[in-house]
């Protein structure tokens, strides 16, 4: 595929600044009758309009804020249930031709150890990940010209091929990678992966043309339609994100949607996932360590439960980069994914030596073992750990998927098969405590499970692995 900053000349810029600068205007000061009245619309669970999201955004009256973190939870209860889906990003490369001003890994960082892993290597990884209990990885990767769509895929084949003992192996493999043509993206789509994800960092032209000084990842519009030619690949489950402290908050917010109703207009659905990593200190980027937009804690949540108002039925994923505490907080207000015991570096989860800035992307936050968080979502919350993966294999994806969403099929399908699988991890991989703490979350979600059929069948499959069954579900 070539590789240079011209690929994207012609395509269109979806994104107007223009009309999300007159959308943020209209609400400089929004008077309270108007949020209360974009909150009752929210809590229909249709989404909201790009202005009605500047709306909350810019509310200034902390009764209001608590308001839409009240409501964001209502809506999040009510689609998602108290399921959590559980991850681990793999890195399998720092090798990157961008020098993108904020990131650890960019070329012009020449005190970062390089390594690229071979497929002995990826081997030992996923072992480690197995062997922990993980089930859904996000491989991700720089951009090189010699690291293509065939050497991607060939290291998804290698993921998915590993088995270890016990329940242990990889079902569902996601992928961050640099945009690819259609047909780079049919070659990972012919491998099995399940989402690409893609982050566009910053909707703002200027601020993005300003920071991704040189390589491919400067080409703006490649970029944004990155979406689109994986869609037309066959890849129906496609994820975005905006990295947060690089420009006005809720402009890369108001980016994200007009982002998602574009490719509801152009494919009748929209992303999958919506992440919003807030930027962390890396070596050798100095904008990382002194953001030119950051955002408060505060504001930072609020962006998390607007998000959940504004596209109901779209997974919002947290990653590692906010701390243990404020992750708690984050979940109650509209996260429906989570990285667990992460690491962010090739080689990482087999490295004796953890935690070394000469070769990670970004500081972690929560540095939590996988046991530990699960115990956390168990115990502090009587959430559901989830590693399900069973729509992606029986074709459930995509507009078919929303479909269903939109119908309660979250809540009768995926938090039976949730608790199947969070079975499959208490008895292969859990400590005694968290065993003990999940085993009585369990019990309780079955004696509370309304549907009479499927409780049948819940209870029928977590019987049999306790007699030794894996991979069962719904």
């Amino acid at each position: 595929m070539k590789q240079d900053s011209t690929l994207g000349e012609g395509l269109h810029n979806f994104v107007d600044e223009a009309t999300i600068r007159e959308e943020m205007a209209r609400f400089e000061n929004p008077e309270p009758g108007r949020i209360r009245e974009i909150l009752a619309k929210a809590r229909e669970k249709q989404g909201l309009d790009p202005e009605e999201a500047a709306a909350l955004l810019r509310n200034k009256d902390r009764d209001l804020d608590e308001a839409i973190f009240e409501t964001a939870m209502h809506i999040k209860k009510a689609i998602y249930g108290n399921r959590l889906v559980v991850f681990a990003p793999l890195y399998i490369t720092n090798e990157c031709k961008n020098r993108c001003a904020y990131c650890g890994f960019k070329a012009s960082n020449k005190e970062l150890d390089r390594r690229t892993l071979t497929s002995e290597e990826i081997k030992r990884e996923v072992e480690v990940l197995e062997d922990l209990g993980h089930k859904r990885l996000l491989l991700v990767y720089g951009e090189h010209p010699k690291l293509g769509a065939d050497w991607i895929a060939q290291t998804v084949r290698d993921v998915y091929a590993v088995t270890s003992a016990k329940s242990g192996e990889i079902r569902r493999v996601n992928i961050n990678c640099a945009p690819l043509d259609v047909e780079g993206f049919r070659k990972l789509h012919e491998v099995g992966i399940g989402t690409y994800q893609c982050f566009h960092e910053s909707y703002h032209r200027p601020t993005y043309e300003k920071l991704h000084v040189s390589g491919p990842k400067r080409d703006f519009l490649w970029r944004l339609h990155a979406m689109h030619r994986a869609q037309e690949a066959g890849i129906d489950d496609v994820g975005m994100g905006a990295l947060f402290g690089l420009y006005d908050p809720v402009f890369e917010v108001l980016g994200l949607l007009h982002h998602a109703k574009q490719l509801e207009r152009d494919w009748g659905v929209g992303p999958h996932t919506i992440s919003f990593p807030r930027l962390e200190p890396a070596l050798n980027a100095d904008i990382a360590y002194n953001p030119p937009y950051p955002t408060t804690d505060h504001e930072f949540k609020k962006i998390v439960a607007v998000l959940r108002l504004a596209v109901p039925y779209t997974g919002l994923i947290l990653t590692t980069r906010e701390n243990s505490e404020f992750r708690r907080e984050l979940i109650e207000v509209g996260v429906s994914q989570l990285s667990g015991g992460s690491r962010t570096y090739p080689g990482a989860y087999s490295d004796p030596e953890y935690d070394r800035p000469d070769v990670q992307q970004f500081c972690v936050g929560d540095s939590r073992s996988l046991d530990e968080v699960i115990r956390s979502i168990a115990g502090d919350h009587g959430y559901v750990p989830s590693w399900c993966t069973a729509c992606y294999r029986l074709g459930r994806t995509g507009e078919h998927f929303m479909e269903l969403a939109k119908t309660g099929f979250i809540q009768k399908f995926c938090l039976p098969n949730g608790l199947l699988t969070f079975k499959e991890y208490l008895e292969d991989y859990a400590s005694p405590e968290t065993k003990a703490i999940g085993e009585a979350l369990i019990r309780k979600e079955v004696d509370n499970f309304p549907d009479p059929d499927r409780k049948h069948l819940l209870t029928d499959r977590l019987a049999r692995m306790e007699a030794g069954e894996r991979d069962l579900y719904l």
